[in-house]
C-alpha cells in the first residue's frame, strides 16, 4: 500500500462523499442486503449503501480513512475494518454478500475471492483504471491498471448487466466499469 493514503485522508473537509455513479445505479437494481466495500477509503460508497438500509462491511488499510468512516457512520449499519487486502488480512467468506463493490482498487488475486464471496443472484459492481498511455495518466504502474476486456473476462459466466471502457463524464482517467450478477 502506498503510505500516502493516511496523509490524503488527514483533511476530511477536502474529501468528496459523493457515491460512485455506477453504485447508485446498482442500488436501484438490487434490494438492500449484505454488502462489502473493498478498499473503501473514507467510505463514500459504504455510507451511501448504509443510508439505503444495506448492512455494509467496509475494508481499507488506512487507519485515517477508517476513522473518518466510523465517525460519519454513527447510526448506520457499517462494520468498518482496518485490513491490508494485499496481505490477506480480510478473508472474503464464500457466499456471504449480496453485493461486493470495488472502485479504483486493483488486486488481481482478489477476483477469485470476490466471485466466491457473492451469493448466487448477488452482484459485483466495480470501476478500475485501464492502461492509459496518455501523458500524466495515473496510476502509472501497469500493475494497477487493467488491460482492455480484462474486467469483463474476470466475470465470464456471470450475467453482465452493464459494461463499459473509457472515460466517464467529468473524468479524464479511462476505466473499465462493470455490473455483473452471479448465476
Amino acid at each position: 500500500m502506498p503510505r500516502h493514503w493516511d496523509e490524503r485522508y488527514s483533511n476530511p473537509a477536502s474529501l468528496d462523499f459523493t457515491p460512485a455513479p455506477l453504485l447508485v445505479e446498482v442500488a436501484e437494481l438490487v434490494p438492500p442486503g449484505r454488502a462489502l466495500d473493498l478498499a473503501c477509503g473514507h467510505g463514500r460508497n459504504a455510507l451511501y449503501l448504509a443510508s439505503l438500509g444495506w448492512h455494509v462491511t467496509a475494508v481499507d488499510s488506512s487507519p485515517a480513512a477508517i476513522a473518518i468512516l466510523r465517525e460519519r457512520s454513527a447510526g448506520l449499519t457499517v462494520d468498518a475494518r482496518i485490513a491490508d487486502l494485499e496481505r490477506g488480512e480480510f478473508p472474503i467468506a464464500a457466499g456471504s454478500f449480496d453485493l461486493i463493490c470495488d472502485f479504483f482498487y486493483l488486486q488481481r488475486d482478489l477476483f477469485g475471492r470476490i466471485r466466491e464471496g457473492v451469493k448466487p443472484g448477488g452482484v459485483f459492481a466495480g470501476a478500475i483504471h485501464l492502461l492509459d498511455g496518455a501523458p500524466g495518466a495515473r496510476p502509472r504502474n501497469p500493475a494497477f491498471q487493467l488491460r482492455p476486456e480484462e474486467l469483463r473476462n474476470e466475470f465470464a459466466g456471470w450475467k453482465i448487466l452493464y459494461y463499459s471502457e473509457g472515460a466517464e463524464a467529468g473524468r479524464t482517467r479511462r476505466a473499465a466499469r462493470i455490473i455483473a450478477r452471479k448465476a
